[in-house]
C-alpha cells in the first residue's frame, strides 16, 4: 500500500472552524485527500470569516460572513457547537462534551481568544469583538449612537473606532502605551497614524491606564472619568490553547503551539496552523506567531500537502502579510521588521499615501504601505527574492520599488 493511499484511509480531524480550520479541510480535498475529514467548531454558527465582523456585519450591512464553501459537496463533516476539552495522544482521541472523537491525523486550528480587561467581567455595557455573537450584540448598541470608549489603540481598536464613527458615535480611544500600535510597529511608523483619530473626529488618549470600568463610565488611573454608554475592549489576543495543558503538546510562553517548520507539533500525527501556532522562520531566523488572516489562509495548504505526502516535505516559511482598513485608509504590511537595521520613509506621512521600508544588510525585510498598494505588492516580491536594494532609490517615492535594486 502506498503512503498516500494509507494517509487517505486515516481520518483527519480538525479542531477549529475558523479560517485556518476551514481552509485546511478545503485544501485536503483540493489536493486529493479522499479519507474522512471532520471539522469541529465550538460555535453553533456555520463557519464564518472574521474581518467583516468589525465592518459590514457590525454596521448592519451584512447579516453574517459565512464562508462560501459547499461542505456537503466536499464530503467534509461539520460538527458545530462541539467544544473540545482534551486530547489523549496515546489513544488518538479527543474529548468533547458529546463524547470521544477518534482521529488518525489531528490538526489544531483553534485560533486566538481576545484578552479581557481585568475587573470588567459582568459589568453592563462592556464588549469584546471577536465572534459573530459579539458583533450581533454590538450592532444595536452602535445603532443607538452612544458615547463609546475603546480600550486599546491597536489594529482592532482602530478598526472598531472607525466603524463607531461611521455609525455616528462619539468615540474616545484609550491606550496604556504612549502611542498607537506600540506593540506592532516602531514610533517612526505610528506617529503619523495618531493624527488619523483627530481627523476622523475620534478622541485619543495615550499613556493612560484604565483603573476600572463601571456601568456608564471608565475610570482612568490619573483620576479622569470618561462617560461611556458602551465600552469595547481591544487589547490583544492570546492563542486559544488552554485546553492543551497536560496533553504533551509543547507550547511557548505566549501560549502558542510550538510547531516545527512543517507545522507539526511535538506529538505524532498532530499539526497546528493559524493563530494558535508559532513556527520557525528560516527567512527571518526567528520564531513567528502571526495573528492575521493571510497566515490562516496559507498555512493550511502546507499542512494538507504534508498530510498527503505521508512525510513532511513542504516547509512553511511565508512572508507574513496583513491589512487594516481604518479612518478611510487602507493599510498593508508585509514581512517582519524585527532585526532590521535601516528604516526608510517613502513619501510624506502627512499625505494620503506613503510607505515605510525596513532593510537588513541592504535587503528589504518588511514594508508598510498606506494607500500605496504597488509598494506593497512589489515590496513583497522583493522580500521573497532577497535582492540587494539601493537605499537612495528606495527613499524616492517616485521610483517604483521594483526598480530600486542596487
Amino acid at each position: 500500500m502506498s503512503e498516500q493511499t494509507e494517509q487517505n484511509q486515516r481520518g483527519v480531524v480538525i479542531v477549529g472552524a475558523g479560517m485556518a480550520g476551514v481552509q485546511t479541510a478545503v485544501a485536503l480535498r483540493e489536493q486529493g485527500f479522499t479519507g474522512p475529514v471532520t471539522l469541529l467548531g465550538a460555535e453553533p454558527h456555520q463557519p464564518y470569516d472574521r474581518p467583516p465582523l468589525s465592518k459590514a456585519v457590525l454596521l448592519g450591512k451584512a447579516e453574517d460572513s459565512a464562508f462560501d464553501v459547499d461542505f456537503e459537496g466536499l464530503d467534509i463533516r461539520l460538527r458545530l457547537g462541539t467544544e473540545v476539552t482534551g486530547l489523549r495522544a496515546a489513544d488518538h482521541e479527543l474529548d468533547t462534551e458529546a463524547g470521544p472523537v477518534p482521529y488518525g491525523i489531528l490538526v489544531l486550528a483553534t485560533g486566538a481568544q481576545p484578552l479581557t480587561l481585568p475587573g470588567t467581567e459582568g459589568v453592563p455595557g462592556v464588549h469584546l469583538l471577536r465572534t459573530l455573537d459579539d458583533a450581533a450584540r454590538l450592532r444595536p448598541v452602535l445603532a443607538a449612537s452612544p458615547r463609546t470608549v475603546v480600550v486599546g489603540a491597536g489594529w482592532i481598536g482602530a478598526e472598531f473606532a472607525t466603524a463607531a464613527r461611521e455609525a455616528g458615535c462619539e468615540v474616545t480611544v484609550v491606550e496604556a502605551a504612549d502611542r498607537v500600535l506600540a506593540g506592532a510597529l516602531p514610533a517612526e511608523a505610528t506617529e503619523p497614524m495618531a493624527r488619523w483619530y483627530e481627523e476622523a473626529g475620534a478622541g485619543l488618549i495615550t499613556g493612560a491606564k484604565v483603573a476600572g470600568v463601571e456601568e456608564g463610565r471608565v475610570l482612568l488611573a490619573d483620576g479622569r472619568v470618561l462617560p461611556a454608554g458602551a465600552v469595547v475592549v481591544g487589547i490583544g489576543a492570546r492563542p486559544a490553547t488552554g485546553w492543551l495543558a497536560g496533553t504533551g503538546v509543547e507550547r511557548g510562553a505566549d501560549g502558542s503551539v510550538t510547531a516545527d517548520a512543517y507545522l507539526r507539533t511535538s506529538l505524532p500525527d498532530v499539526y497546528a496552523v493559524g493563530d494558535c501556532a508559532s513556527f520557525p522562520s528560516g527567512r527571518y531566523g526567528t520564531r513567528l506567531l502571526v495573528h492575521h488572516w493571510d497566515n490562516a489562509l496559507q498555512g493550511p495548504r502546507t499542512v494538507a500537502a504534508n498530510i498527503l505526502a505521508g512525510r513532511p516535505d513542504r516547509v512553511y516559511d511565508p512572508v507574513p502579510y496583513f491589512w487594516s482598513e481604518q479612518f478611510g485608509r487602507f493599510v498593508q504590511y508585509a514581512g517582519h521588521h524585527g532585526g532590521a537595521d535601516t528604516l526608510i520613509l517613502r513619501g510624506d506621512p502627512a499625505g494620503a499615501s506613503w510607505s515605510v521600508c525596513w532593510l537588513r544588510d541592504g535587503v528589504l525585510v518588511a514594508v508598510l504601505a498606506v494607500g500605496r498598494p504597488r509598494d506593497l505588492a512589489q515590496g513583497r516580491r522583493l522580500i521573497e527574492t532577497a535582492v540587494l536594494l539601493d537605499p537612495a532609490k528606495v527613499s524616492d517615492p517616485a521610483t517604483p520599488l521594483k526598480s530600486a535594486t542596487a
